[in-house]
This record gives structure tokens, sequence and C-alpha cells, in this order.
């Protein structure tokens, strides 16, 4: 880490993958991210003809990251796609690490549209998701 890293925190990690509908690749999808950190940040990218996206993580600037304060940012992906939004990912991020809803591993997902939303829970970040990804989900504990 650098001195120009002083404060730097990462909302959203870098995230690629295949956007799919009934089972097939979409093409030409528009992918829409949001973060909600300081103030709302959105990018976004389309899908090509074999459904595959790709967006660059995001960092920003905070003094919250030289406080003993929790860290909590807001995380949404919806895809545009035949006139309908679908909710792919609605999480909070609780960790300034880079990878983090991936236990440090790339974020390389694969996102059917027609699926039920799923709770998947990574180092007690939850995320409602229509996609999978490379990690192993916090282990489910019954509270009585």
């Amino acid at each position: 880490m650098s001195i120009l890293d002083t404060g730097k925190v990462c909302t959203f990690s870098g995230i690629s993958g295949v956007i799919l509908f009934e089972g097939k690749p979409v093409s030409g999808a528009r992918v829409i991210r949001t973060t909600d950190f300081q103030k709302k940040k959105q990018d976004e990218t389309v899908t090509d003809s074999e459904g595959r996206f790709e967006l660059p993580p995001i960092f920003e600037r905070h003094i919250v990251n030289l406080l003993p304060q929790e860290f909590v940012v807001g995380q949404l992906i919806n895809v545009s796609f035949n006139d309908e939004e679908f909710k792919i990912w609605s999480g909070v991020k609780r960790k300034r690490e880079e990878n983090a809803e991936a236990r440090g591993k790339p974020l390389v997902v694969v996102c059917e549209l027609t699926q039920e939303d799923e709770v998947i829970n990574v180092d007690r970040q939850p995320f409602i998701t229509k996609c999978k990804w490379d990690v192993v989900p916090d282990v489910k504990e019954d509270i009585f």
C-alpha cells in the first residue's frame, strides 16, 4: 500500500460473468451497477453476443478507513433485457478489501434471470442474488 492509497476503500469489487435467460446467453442486455457509500454511484456495461459482461472495481476515499467505524456499502446490480428490469444482485459490503464478496477470489458470476432470488451470506455480508459464484457461503445458524 502506498501513501496514495490512504483512506481508499473498495465499495464494489470488479465483477465479470455471464447473463442467462432460460439457460441461454443474453446478448445486448444493459448491466447497471449502483453503489451507495458516501453518495450513490452508477456505472454500466452491455453484454456481448455470448452474454458476457465485465465491470471494473470501484474505489473511493473516505476518512472511515482511518477510524474504527463500521464500513457499510449498499450494492445493487440490475439487468435491463427485453424491456424488463431484473435485480440480480442486492447486498451489503462490510469489508473494505477488494473481492471480499468472494473471500478474496475474483468475483466471476453466472446469473440466470429467471431464477428465484437466493440469500447468500459471505463473512456476514448478505447478498440477495440470482447469481452463482465461486464462494462457500456462511453456515446458517439456528437462532433458537
